[in-house]
């Protein structure tokens, strides 16, 4: 099937071939003949699979049939997050500029004065995040009882993100006699409860499994140990070329952290999270897109909706808490038919996160081997030992077993009791302890060719802090 076939008016299709789409995808070969139709939908489809579009196309047709003079909103799309709002409102102006459409867009964390007096000028389509389209409505800058399109854009999201409350206001505010679109990653009873309340004998839609990854999205798994993720990571950002990446982070603080190391070794990297302003998020997601940004290192509220043409590489530096938003995060690649990479580095105590995972996705994931970074990748001669890396451990002598495993229990008493001295016997015997083993250690990089000669290459071999970055999640 081709646009020609979905009933659009040829302005729209010129619309969509200048974008340079030559064929819908599924997800809009299904939805946007029912709301021609005039029919409610409840659809699910994962992220990627062009359902921005699969809305916007039908609604600006169906919009610019009936032009009117005094512009109160008519159409009204709800989104979880800013960029997610923006995103769509792209969307809706691209196509609505051809057929004499207006769109705006409002969210917080900016000034509302400007947008109140957007509206005032008159708008026929309205994309808004919950919050800020309650606080026009309460400044009464806000008309809603036009609407005769009401769509809720990865409404399980808001739902996570605690709008349930606020999805009740918002329809209070709108007129009963209206279409109403509900599109959803998941199907969760909260989802079809609301579906419910909102829509009037709706269009069941489902395009895809919610609980599988795009096929083409290239899945890969490295297990290291967590020291190891940032070595490993900019190895295979320089070795590998990369052009483009989104790295997921768990935190804010850790987003911070990774985009100055990352800046450290001339990478040019942002960090995007919910600290960050408004004007800074959208100034650094549109260097990003144009390719002025080279890393994007995000939390995943931040990046919850992003839309980045051929994003070629997804990086879970840190694993998802719950299986479901690794679909949502590697989803960022692999879209629109265009091929991806998403690449997890998965540390000892985050494998029962990747366990859930191939448990929901039904599949093993790709392990690979990087050597000198990776379990089961040749360790360098000049390590003497790699914790938890069974060929080093078999390797190393025992005299420099028992000083690692001294250092691990005093860390393990150390925590379990109040600080104390260390000066004393005990503490002369464990600096002439470390002492020696740094001096083995210096003398084998020095013999093998390792950070005492002049190659370059990552200090896999050095202890260091166990935890990784901490912070609030967000």
């Amino acid at each position: 099937m081709s646009f020609d076939d979905l009933g659009l008016r040829a302005d729209l299709l010129k619309a969509v071939k200048s974008k340079g789409y030559t064929e819908p995808t599924p997800i809009q070969t299904r939805v946007i003949p029912v709301i021609l139709k005039g029919r409610d939908v409840l659809a699910r489809a994962q992220t990627g699979t062009g359902k921005t579009d699969a809305f916007a196309l039908p609604l600006v047709d169906m919009l610019s049939q009936k032009l009117v003079n005094k512009r109160h909103p008519r159409a009204l799309v709800l989104a979880p997050t800013r960029e997610l709002a923006l995103q769509v409102g792209e969307s809706f102006k691209a196509y609505g500029r051809r057929v004499s459409i207006r769109c705006t867009v409002v969210y917080g964390g900016v000034n509302i004065a400007p947008q109140i007096d957007r509206l005032k000028r008159g708008i026929d389509i309205l994309v808004a995040t919950p919050g800020r389209l309650l606080d026009l409505a309460r400044h009464r800058s806000l008309n809603l009882s036009r609407i005769e399109f009401l769509v809720f854009d990865e409404a399980d999201r808001m739902l996570d993100l605690g709008f349930k409350e606020e999805i009740s206001q918002v329809l209070d505010l709108v007129p009963e006699d209206r279409r109403t679109m509900l599109f959803s990653a998941t199907y969760t009873q909260e989802i079809r409860d609301l579906a419910k309340v909102m829509l009037e004998n709706p269009k069941y839609i489902e395009v895809a499994p919610g609980r599988k990854a795009a096929e083409a999205i290239e899945q890969k798994v490295h297990l290291v140990e967590q020291t190891d993720k940032r070595a490993l990571l900019i190895h295979l950002i320089i070795q590998q070329g990369w052009t483009q990446a989104l790295i997921f982070v768990r935190t804010k603080h850790g987003a911070n952290k990774l985009t100055e190391k990352l800046a450290d070794k001339k990478i040019s990297a942002a960090a995007l999270h919910g600290n960050k302003s408004q004007s800074f998020r959208t100034r650094t997601l549109k260097e990003f897109k144009n390719g002025k940004i080279r890393i994007l290192v995000a939390t995943d509220v931040a990046a919850r909706g992003l839309d980045i043409t051929n994003l070629p590489h997804v990086v879970n530096y840190d694993m998802p808490g719950a299986a479901e938003e690794y679909i949502h995060r590697i989803g960022r690649t692999g879209r629109a038919g265009v091929r991806g990479i998403a690449i997890s580095l998965v540390s000892n105590n985050e494998k029962p996160q990747l366990k859930a995972i191939e448990k929901l996705l039904d599949q093993k994931i790709l392990r690979q081997e990087i050597s000198g970074f990776t379990h089961g990748g040749a360790v360098p001669d000049f390590v003497l030992l790699r914790p938890s890396d069974e060929a080093s451990e078999r390797k190393a002598d025992k005299k420099t077993k028992e000083i690692v495993n001294g250092r691990k229990s005093q860390k393990k008493s150390s925590k379990s009791r109040p600080e104390k001295s260390r000066s004393g016997k005990s503490g002369a015997k464990k600096s002439r302890a470390e002492s020696e083993l740094k001096t083995n250690t210096r003398k084998k990089k020095v013999k093998n060719g390792g950070y005492g000669s002049r190659r370059s290459g990552p200090p896999l071999g050095r202890s260091s802090k166990k935890g990784g970055s901490r912070g609030k999640r967000r």
